[in-house]
């Protein structure tokens, strides 16, 4: 954006557009109508367009003007959360935030979000809070939570929710396995021996999107047993129950191994969520950093694979 856009400006545009009469205009920003008609004109002359149109009718936004407009509200609005929240941090009136997890979400992305937190907001604390994902969208409705890092899909308009992981599914099988030998599995060859799941009734929308996704590539599923935990996954692949599909991010225990599969892109995926109505202080700083991180990782991806292919999302 221009030089030229200097803060002062962007409310006088604001001011204009929201009266579309310069008089008005002027009126509420306690300066004289021909002084703010001028920074505008000499504005709109250093920018090579018209923000505005002047006529016998009155004041009209253009279309390029619609844009500045709307840059201009944004600033502004920006810098006014900023400077609330840097109030609110300097007099230590900067709530807790209470941060709700599963325990198939990466501990590396809860270290991650604390150390930009702590970064963002110095000296504020963040409280966690570990459950699975039934229950702690119970609590963020209950208010209980602020926020919550939560595996995908999450289908509710109650919720705000930003992705913010995708990371690919691995087959997860022991170290002795005969399979261990093989760099890549088909899914055909190993599905029947994938046996192990994350139990139904704590994400009913993530096993069924997992069941879809052995639909389309022709295979049902064989849930033998199920896990409320990352370690009781691993613990019935240990004991020969059989194969489970984890995050490539997945701490493993001793004795276990991962191979990633052939032929299908399924991928584990990560969101912050919160209720629509939250009203942490916070929240909207993160958001955008989160919203902002997850846009450059997402344009860094495709600039090192080209075409990048359709992913089959889901968090087992």
């Amino acid at each position: 954006m221009s030089d030229s856009l200097e803060f002062r400006l962007l409310r006088y545009i604001v001011a204009v557009a929201e009266t579309l009469n310069f008089t008005r205009a002027a009126e509420r920003l306690y300066l004289a109508q021909p002084s703010l008609s001028r920074q505008i004109r000499d504005l709109e002359e250093d920018l090579g367009f018209s923000i505005f149109d002047r006529t016998r009718e009155g004041v009209r936004i253009t279309p390029a003007g619609e844009m500045i407009v709307a840059y201009a509200r944004e600033i502004l609005r920006s810098s006014d959360e900023v400077v609330s929240m840097a109030r609110a941090v300097h007099l230590g009136r900067v709530p807790p935030l209470r941060l709700g997890f599963s325990s198939f979400v990466s501990m590396n992305l809860l270290q991650s979000f604390r150390v930009k937190y702590e970064a963002m907001f110095p000296g504020c604390q963040i409280q966690l809070a570990g459950g699975d994902p039934t229950q702690v969208l119970q609590r963020i409705n209950q208010r209980a939570l602020d926020c919550a890092i939560l595996p995908m899909p999450i289908d509710n308009d109650l919720y705000y929710v930003q992705q913010i992981s995708e990371s690919p599914l691995v087959v997860c099988l022991r170290s002795d396995d005969p399979l261990a030998s093989q760099t890549l599995l088909d899914i055909q060859d190993v599905a029947h021996r994938i046996k192990i799941f994350r139990d139904p009734e704590l994400q009913p929308a993530a096993h069924s999107r997992l069941s879809e996704m052995f639909e389309e590539v022709g295979i049902q599923m064989h849930l033998a047993c199920s896990a409320s935990t990352p370690s009781d996954m691993q613990w019935m692949v240990k004991a020969g129950y059989g194969l489970a599909l984890i995050d490539q991010m997945s701490a493993l225990d001793h004795g276990l191994t991962t191979r990633p599969i052939a032929g299908v892109n399924w991928t584990s995926d990560t969101a912050f969520v919160h209720h629509n109505r939250a009203d942490h202080i916070a929240l909207a700083f993160i958001e955008r950093s989160l919203s902002q991180h997850w846009r450059d990782d997402r344009r860094k991806k495709r600039s090192s694979e080209g075409v990048r292919p359709e992913q089959l999302k889901l968090l087992v």
